[in-house]
Protein backbone atom coordinates (compact mmCIF):
# COMPACT_ATOMS: atom_id res chain seq x y z
CA UNK A 1 0.00 0.00 0.00
CA UNK A 2 1.26 3.48 -0.89
CA UNK A 3 0.96 5.71 2.14
CA UNK A 4 -0.46 9.21 1.88
CA UNK A 5 1.50 11.89 3.70
CA UNK A 6 -0.90 13.17 6.34
CA UNK A 7 1.29 14.27 9.26
CA UNK A 8 2.09 17.79 8.04
CA UNK A 9 -1.48 18.83 7.07
CA UNK A 10 -2.84 17.39 10.34
CA UNK A 11 -0.26 19.29 12.43
CA UNK A 12 -0.87 22.54 10.55
CA UNK A 13 -4.65 22.21 10.74
CA UNK A 14 -4.57 21.46 14.46
CA UNK A 15 -2.50 24.56 15.18
CA UNK A 16 -4.96 26.84 13.39
CA UNK A 17 -8.34 25.09 13.65
CA UNK A 18 -8.10 22.37 16.29
CA UNK A 19 -9.15 22.40 19.92
CA UNK A 20 -6.44 24.13 21.93
CA UNK A 21 -8.38 25.63 24.84
CA UNK A 22 -9.09 22.59 27.01
CA UNK A 23 -7.37 22.56 30.43
CA UNK A 24 -5.52 19.27 29.90
CA UNK A 25 -4.06 20.66 26.67
CA UNK A 26 -2.20 23.34 28.61
CA UNK A 27 0.13 20.87 30.31
CA UNK A 28 2.53 18.02 29.69
CA UNK A 29 2.07 16.69 33.21
CA UNK A 30 1.38 12.97 32.66
CA UNK A 31 -0.87 12.82 35.75
CA UNK A 32 -3.24 15.44 34.36
CA UNK A 33 -3.12 14.08 30.81
CA UNK A 34 -3.76 10.54 32.07
CA UNK A 35 -6.68 11.72 34.21
CA UNK A 36 -8.28 13.47 31.25
CA UNK A 37 -7.75 10.51 28.91
CA UNK A 38 -9.46 8.10 31.30
CA UNK A 39 -12.36 10.48 31.89
CA UNK A 40 -12.82 11.12 28.17
CA UNK A 41 -13.28 7.43 27.35
CA UNK A 42 -16.86 7.22 26.05
CA UNK A 43 -17.70 10.52 27.74
CA UNK A 44 -18.22 13.95 26.16
CA UNK A 45 -15.77 16.79 26.76
CA UNK A 46 -18.52 19.05 28.15
CA UNK A 47 -19.30 16.47 30.84
CA UNK A 48 -15.66 15.83 31.73
CA UNK A 49 -14.68 19.48 32.30
CA UNK A 50 -16.33 19.83 35.72
CA UNK A 51 -15.27 16.38 36.93
CA UNK A 52 -11.68 16.97 35.84
CA UNK A 53 -11.30 20.12 37.93
CA UNK A 54 -13.04 18.60 40.97
CA UNK A 55 -10.68 15.62 40.84
CA UNK A 56 -7.64 17.89 40.68
CA UNK A 57 -8.96 19.93 43.59
CA UNK A 58 -9.35 16.76 45.67
CA UNK A 59 -6.30 14.88 44.36
CA UNK A 60 -3.76 17.34 42.94
CA UNK A 61 -1.15 14.65 42.20
CA UNK A 62 -0.81 10.92 41.78
CA UNK A 63 0.38 10.40 45.36
CA UNK A 64 -2.75 11.99 46.86
CA UNK A 65 -4.98 9.90 44.58
CA UNK A 66 -3.10 6.71 45.50
CA UNK A 67 -3.50 7.46 49.21
CA UNK A 68 -7.24 8.20 49.01
CA UNK A 69 -9.88 5.63 50.05
CA UNK A 70 -11.62 4.00 47.11
CA UNK A 71 -14.97 5.27 48.37
CA UNK A 72 -13.73 8.87 48.07
CA UNK A 73 -12.68 8.24 44.47
CA UNK A 74 -15.99 6.59 43.57
CA UNK A 75 -17.95 9.39 45.22
CA UNK A 76 -16.22 12.01 43.08
CA UNK A 77 -16.69 9.85 39.98
CA UNK A 78 -20.42 9.38 40.58
CA UNK A 79 -22.33 10.43 37.47
CA UNK A 80 -19.53 9.80 34.95
CA UNK A 81 -20.53 6.17 34.49
CA UNK A 82 -18.35 3.20 33.53
CA UNK A 83 -17.24 2.91 37.14
CA UNK A 84 -14.55 0.36 36.38
CA UNK A 85 -12.61 3.37 35.09
CA UNK A 86 -12.63 4.90 38.57
CA UNK A 87 -11.51 1.69 40.24
CA UNK A 88 -8.71 1.24 37.70
CA UNK A 89 -7.79 4.91 38.09
CA UNK A 90 -7.23 4.31 41.79
CA UNK A 91 -5.31 1.08 41.21
CA UNK A 92 -3.16 2.74 38.55
CA UNK A 93 -2.23 5.61 40.86
CA UNK A 94 -1.19 3.10 43.51
CA UNK A 95 0.88 1.17 40.97
CA UNK A 96 2.66 4.35 39.82
CA UNK A 97 3.54 5.17 43.42
CA UNK A 98 4.52 1.66 44.45
CA UNK A 99 6.20 0.39 41.28
CA UNK A 100 7.45 3.54 39.55
CA UNK A 101 8.44 5.75 42.46
CA UNK A 102 5.53 8.14 41.93
CA UNK A 103 6.54 9.10 38.36
CA UNK A 104 4.66 7.84 35.31
CA UNK A 105 6.83 5.80 32.93
CA UNK A 106 7.80 7.67 29.78
CA UNK A 107 7.32 4.91 27.19
CA UNK A 108 3.95 3.78 25.84
CA UNK A 109 5.03 0.16 26.19
CA UNK A 110 5.51 0.61 29.94
CA UNK A 111 2.42 2.77 30.40
CA UNK A 112 0.30 0.00 28.87
CA UNK A 113 1.26 -2.34 31.74
CA UNK A 114 -0.56 -0.15 34.26
CA UNK A 115 -4.16 -0.90 35.35
CA UNK A 116 -6.79 0.64 33.10
CA UNK A 117 -4.33 1.91 30.48
CA UNK A 118 -4.74 0.26 27.11
CA UNK A 119 -2.57 0.68 24.06
CA UNK A 120 -4.36 3.76 22.74
CA UNK A 121 -4.40 5.58 26.08
CA UNK A 122 -0.74 4.72 26.58
CA UNK A 123 0.03 6.15 23.16
CA UNK A 124 -1.84 9.36 23.92
CA UNK A 125 0.03 9.92 27.20
CA UNK A 126 3.42 9.11 25.66
CA UNK A 127 2.74 11.34 22.67
CA UNK A 128 1.33 14.33 24.54
CA UNK A 129 3.76 14.28 27.46
CA UNK A 130 6.96 12.79 26.07
CA UNK A 131 6.59 13.24 22.27
CA UNK A 132 7.11 9.53 21.66
CA UNK A 133 6.43 8.49 18.07
CA UNK A 134 3.55 6.14 18.79
CA UNK A 135 0.02 6.04 17.35
CA UNK A 136 -3.35 6.01 19.04
CA UNK A 137 -6.52 4.34 17.78
CA UNK A 138 -9.47 5.62 19.73
CA UNK A 139 -12.84 5.65 17.96
CA UNK A 140 -12.29 9.06 16.35
CA UNK A 141 -8.79 8.31 15.08
CA UNK A 142 -9.79 4.86 13.86
CA UNK A 143 -12.53 6.45 11.79
CA UNK A 144 -10.20 9.07 10.28
CA UNK A 145 -7.47 6.61 9.35
CA UNK A 146 -9.72 3.91 7.91
CA UNK A 147 -11.31 6.54 5.67
CA UNK A 148 -8.03 8.10 4.57
CA UNK A 149 -6.68 4.65 3.71
CA UNK A 150 -10.01 3.17 2.55
CA UNK A 151 -9.13 0.36 4.95
CA UNK A 152 -12.05 -2.00 4.46
CA UNK A 153 -10.88 -5.04 6.45
CA UNK A 154 -13.21 -6.07 9.26
CA UNK A 155 -11.84 -4.63 12.51
CA UNK A 156 -13.75 -7.26 14.47
CA UNK A 157 -10.95 -9.60 13.32
CA UNK A 158 -7.86 -9.26 15.51
CA UNK A 159 -5.29 -9.52 12.70
CA UNK A 160 -6.99 -6.66 10.84
CA UNK A 161 -6.89 -4.51 13.96
CA UNK A 162 -3.17 -5.27 14.28
CA UNK A 163 -2.62 -4.30 10.64
CA UNK A 164 -4.32 -0.96 11.20
CA UNK A 165 -2.07 -0.34 14.20
CA UNK A 166 0.96 -1.01 11.99
CA UNK A 167 -0.31 1.41 9.35
CA UNK A 168 -1.05 4.05 11.99
CA UNK A 169 2.53 3.76 13.21
CA UNK A 170 3.88 4.37 9.72
CA UNK A 171 1.72 7.48 9.28
CA UNK A 172 3.13 9.23 12.37
CA UNK A 173 5.38 12.29 11.92
CA UNK A 174 9.07 11.68 11.35
CA UNK A 175 10.46 15.16 12.02
CA UNK A 176 10.38 17.68 14.88
CA UNK A 177 8.72 15.09 17.12
CA UNK A 178 8.89 17.29 20.21
CA UNK A 179 6.27 19.62 18.74
CA UNK A 180 4.76 17.50 15.98
CA UNK A 181 3.68 14.40 17.91
CA UNK A 182 1.40 16.15 20.43
CA UNK A 183 -0.22 18.25 17.69
CA UNK A 184 -0.57 15.29 15.32
CA UNK A 185 -2.21 13.13 17.96
CA UNK A 186 -4.55 15.92 19.05
CA UNK A 187 -5.24 16.83 15.43
CA UNK A 188 -6.45 13.34 14.55
CA UNK A 189 -8.70 13.36 17.62
CA UNK A 190 -10.08 16.78 16.69
CA UNK A 191 -10.70 15.80 13.07
CA UNK A 192 -12.65 12.75 14.15
CA UNK A 193 -14.68 14.71 16.69
CA UNK A 194 -15.52 17.74 14.55
CA UNK A 195 -14.99 17.05 10.83
CA UNK A 196 -14.72 13.33 10.09
CA UNK A 197 -17.89 12.46 12.01
CA UNK A 198 -19.68 9.09 11.82
CA UNK A 199 -22.56 10.55 9.79
CA UNK A 200 -22.36 13.30 7.17
CA UNK A 201 -18.65 14.09 7.51
CA UNK A 202 -17.63 17.58 6.38
CA UNK A 203 -15.24 16.40 3.67
CA UNK A 204 -15.13 19.77 1.86
CA UNK A 205 -13.39 21.47 4.80
CA UNK A 206 -11.22 18.53 5.84
CA UNK A 207 -7.47 19.12 5.50
CA UNK A 208 -7.05 15.47 4.51
CA UNK A 209 -9.54 15.53 1.64
CA UNK A 210 -6.78 15.46 -1.03
CA UNK A 211 -5.26 12.33 0.57
CA UNK A 212 -8.52 10.64 1.58
CA UNK A 213 -9.41 7.63 -0.54
CA UNK A 214 -12.88 7.23 0.97
CA UNK A 215 -13.70 10.83 0.01
CA UNK A 216 -12.42 10.14 -3.49
CA UNK A 217 -14.61 7.03 -3.73
CA UNK A 218 -17.59 8.95 -2.32
CA UNK A 219 -18.30 6.47 0.47
CA UNK A 220 -16.69 7.70 3.75
CA UNK A 221 -19.62 6.49 5.84
CA UNK A 222 -18.73 2.90 4.90
CA UNK A 223 -15.70 3.11 7.20
CA UNK A 224 -14.64 1.72 9.56
CA UNK A 225 -15.88 -1.81 8.91
CA UNK A 226 -16.84 -3.84 11.98
CA UNK A 227 -19.33 -6.66 11.56
CA UNK A 228 -19.50 -7.94 15.11
CA UNK A 229 -21.85 -5.78 17.14
CA UNK A 230 -22.84 -6.26 20.76
CA UNK A 231 -26.54 -6.92 21.19
CA UNK A 232 -28.57 -4.82 23.57
CA UNK A 233 -30.31 -6.53 26.46
CA UNK A 234 -32.96 -5.44 28.92
CA UNK A 235 -33.78 -6.33 32.49
CA UNK A 236 -35.90 -5.13 35.40
CA UNK A 237 -34.51 -4.29 38.83
CA UNK A 238 -36.56 -3.68 41.95
CA UNK A 239 -34.96 -1.27 44.42
CA UNK A 240 -35.83 -1.50 48.11
CA UNK A 241 -35.76 2.06 49.49
CA UNK A 242 -35.90 1.27 53.20
CA UNK A 243 -36.28 4.46 55.29
CA UNK A 244 -35.94 4.44 59.08
CA UNK A 245 -37.48 6.78 61.64
CA UNK A 246 -34.61 9.24 61.26
CA UNK A 247 -35.11 9.60 57.51
CA UNK A 248 -32.03 7.53 56.69
CA UNK A 249 -31.90 5.08 53.78
CA UNK A 250 -30.37 1.61 53.92
CA UNK A 251 -27.56 1.33 51.33
CA UNK A 252 -25.40 -1.69 50.50
CA UNK A 253 -22.12 -1.93 48.67
CA UNK A 254 -22.56 -3.72 45.36
CA UNK A 255 -20.30 -6.67 44.43
CA UNK A 256 -16.92 -5.83 42.88
CA UNK A 257 -18.03 -7.28 39.54
CA UNK A 258 -20.97 -6.36 37.36
CA UNK A 259 -23.20 -3.30 37.06
CA UNK A 260 -22.50 -0.57 39.64
CA UNK A 261 -19.60 -2.66 40.96
CA UNK A 262 -18.24 -1.39 44.27
CA UNK A 263 -20.81 1.41 44.56
CA UNK A 264 -23.46 1.88 47.24
CA UNK A 265 -27.10 1.35 46.27
CA UNK A 266 -30.37 0.23 47.83
CA UNK A 267 -30.83 -3.56 47.86
CA UNK A 268 -31.56 -4.79 44.34
CA UNK A 269 -33.91 -7.64 43.37
CA UNK A 270 -34.90 -9.19 40.06
CA UNK A 271 -38.55 -9.59 41.10
CA UNK A 272 -41.05 -7.66 43.21
CA UNK A 273 -41.79 -10.81 45.19
CA UNK A 274 -38.15 -11.18 46.24
CA UNK A 275 -38.10 -7.55 47.39
CA UNK A 276 -41.23 -8.09 49.50
CA UNK A 277 -39.79 -11.24 51.08
CA UNK A 278 -36.54 -9.48 51.98
CA UNK A 279 -38.36 -6.52 53.49
CA UNK A 280 -40.63 -8.80 55.54
CA UNK A 281 -37.63 -10.79 56.76
CA UNK A 282 -35.63 -7.78 57.91
CA UNK A 283 -38.49 -5.53 59.01
CA UNK A 284 -41.45 -7.73 59.93
CA UNK A 285 -43.22 -4.80 61.63
CA UNK A 286 -43.52 -2.88 58.36
CA UNK A 287 -47.21 -2.59 57.39
CA UNK A 288 -48.69 -2.40 53.92
CA UNK A 289 -49.53 1.23 54.61
CA UNK A 290 -45.82 1.88 54.98
CA UNK A 291 -45.14 0.86 51.35
CA UNK A 292 -45.03 3.36 48.48
CA UNK A 293 -44.40 2.32 44.90
CA UNK A 294 -42.38 5.12 43.31
CA UNK A 295 -42.50 5.83 39.57
CA UNK A 296 -40.47 3.35 37.54
CA UNK A 297 -37.84 4.76 35.20
CA UNK A 298 -35.38 3.64 32.57
CA UNK A 299 -31.60 3.79 32.98
CA UNK A 300 -29.74 3.27 29.70
CA UNK A 301 -26.29 1.67 29.77
CA UNK A 302 -24.08 1.14 26.73
CA UNK A 303 -25.49 -2.28 25.85
CA UNK A 304 -28.24 -2.75 28.39
CA UNK A 305 -31.50 -1.10 29.43
CA UNK A 306 -32.29 -1.20 33.14
CA UNK A 307 -35.95 -0.77 34.04
CA UNK A 308 -35.78 0.39 37.66
CA UNK A 309 -38.75 -0.02 40.00
CA UNK A 310 -38.12 1.69 43.34
CA UNK A 311 -40.33 0.78 46.31
CA UNK A 312 -40.13 2.98 49.42
CA UNK A 313 -40.74 1.23 52.72
CA UNK A 314 -40.94 2.98 56.10
CA UNK A 315 -39.32 0.57 58.55
CA UNK A 316 -38.85 0.20 62.28
CA UNK A 317 -35.82 -1.22 63.99
CA UNK A 318 -32.21 -1.44 62.91
CA UNK A 319 -32.70 -3.72 59.92
CA UNK A 320 -30.23 -6.13 58.28
CA UNK A 321 -27.89 -6.85 61.19
CA UNK A 322 -25.90 -9.46 59.24
CA UNK A 323 -25.17 -6.97 56.50
CA UNK A 324 -24.09 -4.43 59.08
CA UNK A 325 -21.72 -6.90 60.68
CA UNK A 326 -19.86 -7.68 57.46
CA UNK A 327 -19.62 -4.02 56.53
CA UNK A 328 -21.62 -4.26 53.30
CA UNK A 329 -24.36 -1.87 54.34
CA UNK A 330 -25.15 1.20 56.37
CA UNK A 331 -27.88 3.71 57.14
CA UNK A 332 -27.18 7.00 55.38
CA UNK A 333 -28.88 10.38 55.32
CA UNK A 334 -28.53 12.99 52.58
CA UNK A 335 -25.40 14.45 54.13
CA UNK A 336 -23.74 11.03 54.30
CA UNK A 337 -24.61 9.82 50.80
CA UNK A 338 -23.30 13.08 49.32
CA UNK A 339 -19.82 11.72 50.05
CA UNK A 340 -20.52 8.12 49.02
CA UNK A 341 -20.01 6.48 45.65
CA UNK A 342 -23.56 6.11 44.31
CA UNK A 343 -24.71 5.29 40.77
CA UNK A 344 -26.04 8.41 39.08
CA UNK A 345 -29.67 7.20 38.85
CA UNK A 346 -29.66 6.22 42.54
CA UNK A 347 -28.27 9.59 43.61
CA UNK A 348 -30.85 11.39 41.49
CA UNK A 349 -33.66 9.24 42.92
CA UNK A 350 -32.62 9.78 46.53
CA UNK A 351 -32.05 13.50 46.09
CA UNK A 352 -35.51 13.84 44.56
CA UNK A 353 -37.16 11.83 47.35
CA UNK A 354 -35.36 13.49 50.25
CA UNK A 355 -34.66 17.01 48.98
CA UNK A 356 -34.71 19.46 51.84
Amino acid sequence: MTFPSIATPVVQWQASHGRNHLPWQQTRDPYRVWLSEIMLQQTQVSTVLGYYQRFLDAFPDVASLAAAPQDAVLALWSGLGYYSRARNLHRCAQAVVQEWGGAFPRRAEDLATLPGIGRSTAGAIASFCFSERVPILDANVRRVLTRVLAFDADLAVARNERELWDLAQQLCPTEDLQQAMPRYTQGLMDLGATICTPRKPSCLVCPLQPQCRAARFGNPENYPVRTRKLKRSSEAWWLLIAVDGQGRVWLERRPQQGIWAGLYAPPVFNEREALEQAAARHWPAARSADWTELPAFLHVLTHRDLHLHPVRVSVHGSGPDAAMEDGRGCWADARAWADMGLPAPVRKLLDAQFAG
